[in-house]
Order: C-alpha cells, then structure tokens, then sequence
C-alpha cells in the first residue's frame, strides 16, 4: 500500500533536486572556464619587450642593413694568363710585405722579357751605327766645304790678278772675264754645299731622333714586360692577413682573376645598402648609428655609389672607433643614417616590429591583463624612436616585438 508523502518530505527532495543541478551546472561552468583559459592565447609579460607612448623630439634617420668588412683590403689578381703551379700560404697567415703568395708559370712572359731585352741592345746598337755613319757624312762635307772655300779664295786672287794685268795692258778682257767666271761658280758652289750640310744635319737629327723613338718604345715595353713579371710573381703588397688565396693547383687563371686577399683585421668599415627612395637623404658627411647585436657605434658616411641596382643604393659607413672589439668581418649591422630632427612629437621606441619606415603597423597595446591589437599609423624614425601618427595616446604601453603569429587574434591573455 503506498504511503502518502507529506509535503514538508516534497520540500525536502526539491531542495536537494536544485542543489544538485546547481552543483552540476557549476561543474560544468567551472570546467569551461578552465578550458577556456587553458586554450586562449596568451604570453609572459617578462618574454616581450615593452615601451611607454610619449612626447619629445626624434632625430630623424633612414634604415638600412650593412654587413662588416675590413677598412684596409687589397684584392690581387693575375696579370697574366697561366696557371698556378704552387702556393705557399693559407687563408688566416698573417704576411709580411714582399712575401710571395702563390707561383704562376711564367715562361711565355720571362721569354718575352728576354726578347725586348735583346731588341732593346739591337735598337742601341743601330743608334749607334746611325750616329756614326750620319757624323761621318757630315764630316766629309765638311771637309769638301773648306777645301772650296780654299779654291774659292784662289779663283778670287787669280781674279784680282787679271783685274791688274789688264789694268796695265798685260792681259786680256777674255781672261779677265773667265777668271770673273770661275770665281762667282765656286762662289755658288760653295753655297750649295753649306746648304747641304745644313740639309745632311737636318736629316740627322730626324733620323737619330726616330732612332732615338724606336728605342724608346722598346724600353718602354721592356719596363712594363719587368713590371708585368714582377708583379705575375704574387708578393703580398703589405703586412696583413690573407683572408682568400686560390689554392687550386694546375688551375688555369686570365688577366684580371682575382687570386688573393689580404687585409688589415684590426679596423672595419660598414658596406651598406638602402631603397633608393631614400637618395635624396642620403649625404656625404651624414652622421650614422651603427648598431651590431646590442652594441651602438657612431660613424660617416664617406661614400655612396652613383648607380643603382635592383632598386637599391649602396654606400659605405666608417665608424669612429673602426678598431671597437665588437667588429668582426662578416658580421651583419643595422645602419641608422641621420638626416634631420623633428621637435615634440609622439613617439615610441624603436623595435623589430618597424620593418618598412612610414606606414600602417597593426600594434599590441597593454590593457590590464590583455593585450589588445589596434591600427596604427607611424611616420619619421630614428634608431630610437618611432613617430606616431595616429592610432596610440600619451602613457599606453605598446609591445615592441614583432607579433606577427598572433596576427589573426584580435587580443592575447597576459600572464
């Protein structure tokens, strides 16, 4: 028989039906939550880098990349086309001036300097047979010219004698005539001999002065023949470090291949590039940041290339102290060129999150617990700074590493 249920017992099982329910669907909340925070993005506060949006001046700069090379570096290259026979160093030594790097075959080029140096004698010895033979001419007109002059001044006193016997009617007006005659052909002969001595001395000297060229040109190429020779044996132009050398014996090489590297590794320059829409900013003299891991060197500018390949200029920086420990050949450096300054703007630090210059960055911004991505706008910069547009007010915090994984979340959970 059922028994009738009072209704302070119905009361009873109710509250216990709604205070389960209420712990199961507690649970269950509970356990979203949890579920919740554990899946939601969410980042360290101590693993990103931060910066406080404020007011104050940026020394404008342009933004380029660079890698370090030695300041003082000569590259040699054969003179000559042969092939390595041997080599002697290896890249690291340190050299000494005049110490030989490497050996080239230079039979064609010694063989070659042996035959100028045996047209060169040639060329002296026909100077001297032309000089010769050319003095000997002339000496021999000169002799026929005093002869004449000796003949003419015996045809003039045999004149002066017919002049006087005719005068006292001791000869005759033929004889007196005859002698006027043979005076005034030597007269003229003798005229025409000084004339070709001066025309013999004439062709002398042009011809020992051709001789004279001719040997010159020899000598001259016999010069270079000494130097090309000298220079195919491969000394090191200076103390320094052999940082490349080809080592590839029985290698064949042409004129102008480069065979060797040496440089000075105490001091270093920046080799740079940038857009080339920024040659207009781009000075000589300009002041640069040069920042290499987390060490900042001052430097200059001294010299921008003219032309522009694929869109970029190159130029060089050399820092103020080219000897700081922290530069080594090969390393990669950011270069910050300064080319203005702009006063009271609002600006916030510089970091890898500022790729481009001027534009659009989506930013993280710290709020409370979470960071939260907005639009922003940014315009000039400095190896500092960066200008802010719009997008950012005075006091926010900004997370300054790129958050470029979290680009489809729209805000990330701080622990």
């Amino acid at each position: 028989m059922d028994r009738i249920i009072s209704k302070t017992e119905k009361n009873k099982r109710r509250r216990k039906t709604i205070i389960r329910l209420t712990s199961i669907v507690g649970a269950l909340i509970a356990t979203f939550v949890m579920i919740s925070l554990l899946t939601e993005d969410s980042i360290s506060i101590k693993s990103v880098d931060t910066g406080i949006v404020d007011q104050g001046a940026i020394e404008t700069t342009i933004s380029a990349s660079g890698k370090l090379s030695p300041l003082d570096e000569e590259i040699i290259v054969s003179p000559i086309n042969s092939r390595i026979l041997e080599t002697y160093k290896k890249p690291g030594e340190t050299v000494e001036e005049g110490e030989p790097l490497l050996k080239l075959e230079l039979s064609s080029v010694e063989n070659e300097y042996k035959q100028k140096l045996d047209e060169r004698d040639m060329k002296k010895s026909q100077l001297v047979q032309v000089q010769v033979k050319l003095e000997n001419t002339i000496s021999e007109l000169q002799m026929q010219q005093q002869i004449k002059q000796m003949q003419l001044r015996q045809l003039h006193t045999d004149y002066n004698s017919e002049l006087y016997l005719d005068s006292i009617g001791a000869s005759t007006t033929d004889k007196v005539r005859r002698a006027e005659l043979n005076y005034e052909e030597a007269k003229l002969e003798l005229q025409q001999l000084k004339l070709k001595i001066e025309n013999e001395k004439k062709s002398a000297d042009a011809e020992l002065n051709m001789q004279r060229l001719e040997l010159g040109i020899v000598e001259k190429a016999l010069e270079q023949n000494a130097k090309l020779l000298k220079d195919a044996r491969i000394l090191s132009p200076k103390k320094a470090t052999l940082t490349y050398i080809n080592n590839l014996i029985g290698s064949q090489v042409t004129q102008g291949t480069q065979v060797a590297i040496v440089s000075d590794l105490s001091r270093f320059k920046v080799e740079a590039e940038v857009a080339e829409g920024h040659r207009e900013r781009l000075a000589l003299g300009a002041k640069a940041i040069i920042r290499i891991g987390e060490t900042d060197l001052t430097g200059t500018v001294v010299n921008i290339t003219p032309s522009i390949t694929n869109g970029v200029i190159n130029f060089t920086v050399i820092p103020d102290d080219a000897g700081h420990s922290s530069l080594r050949s090969g390393l990669k450096a950011d270069v910050y060129v300064m080319h203005g300054r702009r006063q009271d703007v609002l600006r916030i630090p510089n970091g890898e999150w500022c790729k481009y210059g001027k534009g659009n960055y989506f930013l993280w911004v710290v709020n409370g617990d979470k960071a939260e991505k907005r639009s922003v706008q940014v315009g000039e910069n400095s190896f500092e700074y960066v200008e802010v547009i719009s997008g950012l007010s005075k006091g926010e915090k900004v997370i300054l590493n790129n958050m470029e994984k979290y680009k489809d979340k729209k805000s990330i959970h701080i622990k």
